[in-house]
C-alpha cells in the first residue's frame, strides 16, 4: 500500500458519518430540555420554599410564618419550625440538589462540545454527558424525596409551591433526557459499527 492510499484510509476512519436532520433535531431537543430542567432546578434551589402549610412556609434555607397581617416573618433557624430532624435534615438536602445543579451544568456542557466539536471523541462526551444528567436526577430525587419525608406530618398536595414543583420537574427532565441521551447514542451509534472502522 502506497503511503497516500494510508493517508487516505487513515482520513476516513477518522471521518465522523454524516448526521441525519432527525438525528440531530434529537439531539437539540435535548440539549434544549437539559437547560430548562437546569434553569428550573437553579430557581427552586435558590428560592428553596418548598411547601407551605397552616401559616408556615417550610424551605431549604428559611422557614416562615405568615402573621394575621399577611406579613410573612422569616428567619433561618430552621429549628424554630419545631420539626423533628428539619434543622439537620435540610443540610444534606441543600447539598444534594444544589450539586444536582452543579453536575447538570458540566452535563449539559459535554452534550453540547459534543455537537460542536465533530471529533473522534464526541459520541464518548455524549455519553458522559448523559451519565451526569442521570446522576443530576439522582441527586435531585432524592433531595425532594428527604424533603417530603422530613416534613410528611405537614404535607398535603396543594401545600407544595411553585419551586418545589420546579424541583420536581427538573428531576423528571434530567431522568428523561439522561436516558434519551444515552438510547439515540446507542441508537445512532452502533457498537459494532466502531469495530468495524
Amino acid at each position: 500500500m502506497t503511503a497516500i492510499g494510508a493517508q487516505a484510509q487513515r482520513l476516513l476512519a477518522h471521518r465522523r458519518p454524516q448526521k441525519s436532520f432527525f438525528e440531530t433535531l434529537i439531539r437539540s431537543l435535548i440539549i434544549l430540555c437539559v437547560a430548562i430542567a437546569v434553569v428550573l432546578s437553579s430557581i427552586s434551589v435558590c428560592d428553596g420554599r418548598w411547601l407551605f402549610a397552616r401559616g408556615q412556609l417550610f424551605g431549604l434555607w428559611h422557614f416562615c410564618t405568615v402573621s394575621n397581617g399577611s406579613v410573612l416573618k422569616c428567619v433561618t433557624d430552621l429549628s424554630l419550625a419545631k420539626v423533628e430532624g428539619l434543622s439537620m435534615g435540610v443540610i444534606p438536602i441543600r447539598s444534594m440538589v444544589s450539586f444536582a445543579v452543579v453536575v447538570a451544568i458540566f452535563g449539559l456542557e459535554l452534550l453540547m462540545v459534543s455537537q460542536v466539536c465533530e471529533d473522534a471523541n464526541a459520541r464518548r462526551k455524549w455519553s458522559m454527558g448523559s451519565v451526569l444528567i442521570l446522576g443530576s436526577f439522582l441527586l435531585s430525587a432524592t433531595g425532594v424525596l428527604s424533603f417530603s419525608i422530613l416534613v410528611k406530618d405537614h404535607l398535603t398536595f396543594t401545600g407544595f409551591t411553585l419551586t418545589y414543583w420546579c424541583e420536581f420537574i427538573a428531576a423528571f427532565l434530567f431522568f428523561l433526557n439522561g436516558i434519551s441521551g444515552l438510547h439515540i447514542n446507542s441508537l445512532t451509534h452502533p457498537r459494532n459499527r466502531v469495530g468495524k472502522i
